[in-house]
């Protein structure tokens, strides 16, 4: 992982609506840590700090560290709670990781060289995205930032599915788990919709005027 993310955080004692409503005011937003072999603690955070952060794609996906009272805790990011109208963050949720047992991440795809795939540089067709993300277990170590799609060799009417994915040493992909069934597409390529039309009538045409000719 290239990126690191560390914030702080001082355990919160004042809880309620009402305190939460305060540390807001305040610039500041009640948190939470649990998992692990330790109770919940709740937290209080700087607000902007963790607005920026959530800035960055890979802070969703990253090994975090959250320093308390100057012992640092490593956690992943769970839930995330955002003002229904105003670019406020109102709670979050992290979950402590342990080095030695797998977590389950969703983890972004990164699509590659869309541009010049055959099915869209050399027969005009059109990417059409099936997925955004995949769900993956792994140890903590193992952890990617995203996972990379090249589409260079996909052709029009072909996709690329789950168990096409190359993953990274140590991660596995959670759908694939279930059997077959659940081998989904993530990306493919389709003839524009105008192309496909006027392709159709092209070959009603030609079907018309070989019918007139055998006549």
């Amino acid at each position: 992982m290239s990126v690191t993310f560390e914030l702080n955080a001082e355990v919160r004692t004042d809880v309620g609506k009402g305190a939460s409503r305060r540390l807001r005011h305040a610039g500041k937003i009640p948190a939470v840590i649990y998992g692990g072999d330790k109770d919940p603690v709740s937290l209080t955070m700087e607000h902007d700090k963790l607005f920026h952060a959530l800035e960055n794609e890979a802070f969703y996906s990253h090994i975090l560290l959250i320093k308390v009272g100057g012992k640092g805790e490593k956690v992943v990011l769970r839930d995330l709670q955002r003002h229904p109208s105003r670019p406020t963050v109102m709670h979050a949720d992290f979950q402590r990781v342990s080095e030695t047992e797998k977590i389950h991440m969703n983890i972004p795809l990164h699509f590659e060289n869309e541009d010049v795939a055959v099915g869209v540089k050399e027969q005009g067709g059109q990417i059409s995205h099936n997925a955004s993300e995949v769900e993956v277990t792994c140890l903590a170590k193992d952890l990617p930032e995203y996972i990379t799609v090249d589409v260079t060799a996909l052709e029009v009417g072909h996709a690329l599915h789950l168990s096409d994915l190359v993953m990274p040493a140590g991660v596995e992909l959670v759908q694939l788990a279930y059997g077959e069934g659940h081998d989904q597409p993530v990306v493919s390529i389709h003839v524009p919709r105008g192309a496909a039309v006027e392709e159709e009538v092209v070959e009603a045409e030609a079907a018309a005027e070989g019918e007139e000719a055998a006549e």
